[in-house]
């Protein structure tokens, strides 16, 4: 029985009266979502997926509107009660070995989502979907609802992860940049490495390792410069003593311990990764662009000099005896470019060391010097635009490294960082 109808878009009187008299007259499933869809007579109409467990929805599209999908979706966070979730304007935006991701715009808030699929083994739960329904900070992108679709193969099972959109990556900007033949402005490596390492203080306090940090899984508005961590398809909770897979993380991005095999590593993969995408942006190219595993270490040594026994032995300690050249390290001052800040290269210093222990804590790189620039009440973005909200800190950030806070929350913004930490929300 049907329980409501939505009309969108401008539709004739005698549509609405030939609606009335047209019946129902085909049922078939849909190859993409796996739902029954209902056909109906008129050429004009298209057809939309039908939940068939709660409220059945219709959406009879004139002319050249797109299709309406309707899904019963559960939120990303809170509890689990499903709902309905309309949206249209669907198109694919990217795809690879995961899935595919997908464009669409929700009708209840016309606000723009990304969709992304993947499919789903029936045999394990899915541990991107995990990690994100625990997740809630402002530079990690939200998880707003999931749902799960059938796909052409019997028994396939996709899931659906919808997402907040983002139109841009650091890895485009960048880009952008490289192609002009200039350096993207120093105030915005600022603004976006500091967002990015107060994402991995977040995540690394709720113990999750997101194990492919680069400029293409950072998300960033544009006008407002806002960053989002996102793609948390490789991420995984970490547990001492539990060994986890070596061949993990982007190539460029991988931590020496990785190359070495390493299977008992921690969270201080992601500040490597951080570190070679801040030299990165100051570079405008990979600081160590190795074509294998073996080439990558050789591109490592040759900025970092031979790894001390010691270092070895904190990295792997299987390797320890193995005899490697003796190559001295290049000084960080002539691996930059000849402007480029001394704190930024002092701060790339402390990420990129092989030992994993040594290297600065997410929040320990956020208040270092160089970032001191966003601390000041008066710094704007080149646009003359605000910078976007940086102290807006949880009681969760404020707990993990209390000694830092004094030097993380400047005295203009303590007011604001207090009443975000009292409410517990993050807003940005």
């Amino acid at each position: 029985m049907l329980q409501r109808y939505t009309l969108q878009g401008i539709i004739p009187d005698k549509f609405a009266y030939d609606l009335c008299m047209v019946l129902i007259k085909t049922v078939y499933q849909d190859k993409e979502s796996g739902w029954p869809i209902f056909g109906f007579i008129p050429g004009s109409i298209s057809h939309s997926v039908l939940n068939m467990n709660s409220a059945i929805s219709f959406y009879f599209l004139g002319g050249d509107s797109g299709k309406v999908t309707t899904v019963v979706a559960t939120p990303g966070q809170g509890p689990d009660r499903p709902l309905e979730v309309s949206y249209t304007d669907i198109k694919v935006i990217g795809n690879g070995s995961f899935g595919v991701v997908y464009q669409a715009r929700l009708i209840d808030s016309q606000e723009m989502v990304a969709i992304k699929k993947v499919l789903q083994d029936k045999r394990f739960k899915n541990r991107e979907l995990q990690i994100m329904r625990k997740l809630d900070h402002c530079n990690i992108v939200r998880l707003r609802y999931f749902f799960y679709s059938s796909g052409e193969k019997k028994d396939e099972v996709y899931l659906n992860l919808v997402l907040d959109f983002v139109p841009e990556t650091v890895y485009r900007v960048a880009r952008h940049f490289n192609k002009a033949k200039s350096i993207i402005p120093i105030i915005y490596v600022k603004v976006y490495m500091y967002q990015l390492f107060r994402s991995l203080a977040y995540i690394h306090s709720q113990g999750v390792c997101h194990r492919d940090i680069k400029p293409q899984n950072l998300l960033v508005d544009p006008e407002t410069a806002i960053l989002k961590l996102c793609d948390f398809g490789s991420a995984k909770q970490l547990v001492r003593g539990e060994p986890n897979v070596s061949y993990i993380c982007s190539r460029y991005y991988r931590a020496p311990e990785l190359i070495f095999g390493a299977t008992d590593y921690t969270a201080n993969i992601d500040i490597w990764s951080a570190g070679c995408v801040l030299a990165e942006l100051l570079l405008g190219q990979p600081i160590f662009p190795g074509d294998s595993g073996v080439d990558q270490l050789v591109e490592i040594i040759k900025v970092l000099g031979t790894p001390t026994r010691e270092q070895i032995r904190e990295m792997n300690p299987n390797y320890t005896e193995f005899k490697f050249p003796q190559i001295k390290a290049h000084p960080w001052t002539k691996v930059f470019k000849p402007r480029t800040p001394p704190e930024a290269i002092a701060l790339c210093s402390r990420l990129l060391e092989y030992t994993p222990a040594s290297r600065f804590s997410p929040l320990e790189a956020c208040s270092h010097t160089f970032f001191d620039e966003l601390r000041q009440p008066n710094t704007r973005l080149p646009s003359g635009r605000e910078l976007p909200m940086l102290f807006n800190f949880s009681t969760t950030e404020l707990s993990i490294q209390p000694q830092l806070n004094p030097t993380l929350i400047p005295p203009h913004a303590r007011a604001h960082t207090a009443a975000s930490a009292h409410g517990g929300k993050l807003i940005c």
